[in-house]
């Protein structure tokens, strides 16, 4: 468990997007803390101006045996040639050490996000070049939430990447990829025991998924209503299966739940953080219970 191609990524790693407002100097003493601490993987996503590939380079460069992964790198950003590029050149410099993870990012007006992947799947295929093959395997992954994704991340990548999705889900896309492909799940998280102050932090991190079209028929297709909605403010259902809160030992339970249900890996997500700051005391924290 918890190994992708031969790659180990361990049970668990770190999901942040802590990273798109740090300089360059916390964020690399922040990956060698966390290697010294025994986690094997770190996640990141692309969002706000941290472009994913020369994001991955910088951080693989900063740690010794840290593995770090896409979640996503966005198809729009850059063309598929390019990214088959850079994928193979970090395989290259560091091996076994980097996972391409790709996806949509929420899709653009008028375009057909299964489509899309699978036309920028085979640009990817089909790139000759002369960047040399790197000795050990680029991998990759694929963000993927219903069915269709799903069966495409497992026919032409090593498996799929999902955020923001219940243990029930977990469940259908281990049904859906079969036993072998790679499942990394995303869950956040939040070290808070009043369950009224955990709710409105959840409620205010989630408000932006809430009130998205692409995310809300996620929800929707998850068994949840338009009651649970709520116009972008959460019910306490959708908001307590979508974060885990409470103690250490509550979170690590709710942790453990993605990998009975037949994830592979459990990436964390520490919510709750003031912006400019670290999470590196609750990461510390996880690191005692998980590792």
């Amino acid at each position: 468990m918890g190994a992708i191609d031969g790659m180990d990524l361990g049970r668990f790693g770190i999901w942040t997007f802590d990273f798109e407002d740090q300089p360059a100097a916390l964020m690399r003493d922040s990956v060698q803390e966390l290697e010294g601490l025994g986690w094997q993987a770190f996640w990141i996503p692309e969002r706000d101006g941290r472009e994913a590939m020369t994001h991955a380079g910088f951080l693989l460069a900063g740690a010794q045996r840290l593995k770090i992964v896409n979640g996503i790198a966005r198809i729009w950003s850059r063309e598929a040639r390019w990214t088959q590029g850079a994928a193979l050149l970090l395989a290259d410099a560091y091996p076994d050490r980097h996972v391409l993870g790709l996806g949509v990012g929420g899709g653009r007006p008028g375009s057909k996000p299964l489509q899309a992947m699978t036309d920028y799947l085979d640009a990817m295929d089909a790139v000759t070049s002369a960047n040399p093959e790197p000795q050990a395997p680029m991998r990759r992954l694929l963000a993927g939430y219903g069915p269709k994704m799903l069966e495409l991340a497992r026919d032409r990548s090593a498996g799929a990447h999902t955020y923001h999705v219940t243990v029930g889900h977990t469940e259908q896309a281990r049904e859906t990829l079969g036993e072998r492909p790679f499942l990394g799940v995303e869950q956040a998280v939040l070290f808070e025991g009043d369950p009224a102050t955990a709710r409105r932090i959840a409620r205010e991190h989630l408000h932006t998924y809430l009130t998205s079209k692409f995310n809300v028929a996620k929800f929707l297709r998850l068994g949840y209503t338009e009651a649970d909605i709520d116009g972008g403010r959460g019910s306490d259902r959708i908001v307590d299966d979508l974060v885990a809160w409470g103690d250490l030992d509550t979170i690590a339970g709710k942790l453990h739940h993605h990998l009975d249900a037949g994830a592979d890996h459990v990436a964390v997500q520490v919510i709750g953080i003031e912006p400019g700051t670290s999470a590196m005391p609750q990461w510390r924290h996880l690191a005692e219970a998980l590792l």
